[in-house]
């Protein structure tokens, strides 16, 4: 998993030096935004990046839930925090990038407003695991949470389609590409990278939670 591990994150930071390069200089301003565009490149692979660990809990907690191993528990903690910490970047990045956009860093906004949500559901998630006493309950109990948390993803995807929003819809759809090529060409060297970042954070974070939960064994056997 090591090595794994190290060929992830090594890729990872060719590509979010390249995602830089392209975003901040080799990719055009906007016509309408100017600049401010370029908050883009950041904002949106957190948003995908965050939906990523969403997933990633929404498949482990089932799994646990289902077959009790371990080893899902670890994986749906590591990606629960991967997702509380990219939920909170891109709603960072949102109101960045709605302050001179909209005039105002927040607005009770459909998608800003479920984005919110998702973090609050998730820092639940986090918080559940600390206080519990027993262990495997507070797992159980937040691989429910996750589950249902994971149900806001959509509602955030459609919320510009199903609400009066200021929120651009999604610029890039099948057969109706939006933007300047070169513009598509940056979001998508650092989707890949913010991808491969989270694929990194978490192959780390497991491992991390496997010798805690190693040492704790070994604590209470001794």
């Amino acid at each position: 998993m090591r090595s794994l591990s190290s060929l992830v994150g090594g890729a990872a930071v060719i590509l979010l030096a390249a995602g830089l390069y392209v975003g901040l200089v080799a990719s055009p301003p906007d016509a309408f935004q100017g600049d401010y565009v370029r908050i883009m490149y950041v904002h949106v692979p957190s948003a995908f990046v965050a939906y990523l660990a969403v997933g990633t809990v929404f498949v482990a907690s089932i799994l646990y839930l289902w077959r009790g191993r371990e080893v899902y528990d670890h994986v749906a903690h590591s990606a629960g925090e991967l997702a509380a910490l990219f939920t909170a970047l891109a709603l960072a990045g949102g109101m960045i990038w709605g302050k001179p956009v909209w005039g105002t860093w927040w607005t009770w906004d459909a998608r800003l407003v479920t984005t919110a949500i998702l973090f609050l559901i998730f820092a639940g998630y986090l918080l559940v695991r600390e206080l519990a006493e027993d262990r495997r309950r507070g797992a159980r109990l937040a691989a429910v949470i996750g589950i249902i948390g994971a149900l806001d993803v959509p509602i955030i995807h459609y919320s510009v389609v199903w609400f009066r929003t200021l929120h651009q819809p999604a610029s890039i759809v099948r057969g109706d590409i939006k933007m300047a090529p070169p513009m598509v060409t940056a979001l998508m060297i650092n989707l890949l990278a913010f991808a491969l970042l989270y694929l990194y954070l978490l192959l780390q974070r497991v491992r991390l939670e496997r010798l805690e939960a190693a040492g704790a064994a070994a604590g209470a056997e001794s």
